[in-house]
């Protein structure tokens, strides 16, 4: 992913803009720096993940399904809870509510340290700094609340 992100990157910033030299750099050359920068990561990672072996020299193990699916779940979960999905008749139930949804279903996904005390601590902290950045701090509109409360 690191690699062909930063391929591309490179790529357009070399063709799209002028990309000058070190002594006089055009608009193109910080991008592709980045982006060459990103393909020597995407790589060293990659060398990495061939040639490093488990202590005990066996196989690194089955897929752990669970935390990626609660993962990959709580973060879906979270944006159809904070845009809703119109076309299905879904309405918004706003940003408190995404948060706590978010942090229950992270939380599932090591069953053995989720305790409701976590999640409601978790959860009212993200809620609150969210909400002080977001709506306060930087004005942005989007539903707070769900769609049937009106503080």
């Amino acid at each position: 992913m690191f690699t062909v992100t930063g391929a591309a990157f490179a790529w357009n910033a070399a063709t799209a803009y002028t990309v000058g030299s070190a002594g006089q750099m055009g608009p193109g050359y910080f991008p592709m720096v980045l982006g060459l920068v990103l393909v020597l990561l995407g790589g060293f990672i990659m060398f990495f993940s061939l040639v490093v072996e488990t202590p005990d020299g066996g196989s690194i193990g089955e897929m752990a399904w669970r935390p990626l699916f609660c993962i990959l779940g709580a973060n879906v979960v979270f944006g159809v809870l904070l845009g809703g999905l119109p076309m299905f008749g879904l309405p918004s139930m706003g940003l408190i509510v995404a948060i706590y949804a978010l942090c229950g279903l992270a939380l599932l996904a090591d069953p053995n340290r989720f305790t409701l005390r976590r999640w409601l601590v978790l959860a009212s902290i993200l809620a609150s700094g969210s909400y002080l950045v977001f709506i306060k701090l930087l004005s942005l509109t989007m539903p707070v609340w769900p769609f049937f409360v009106n503080p």
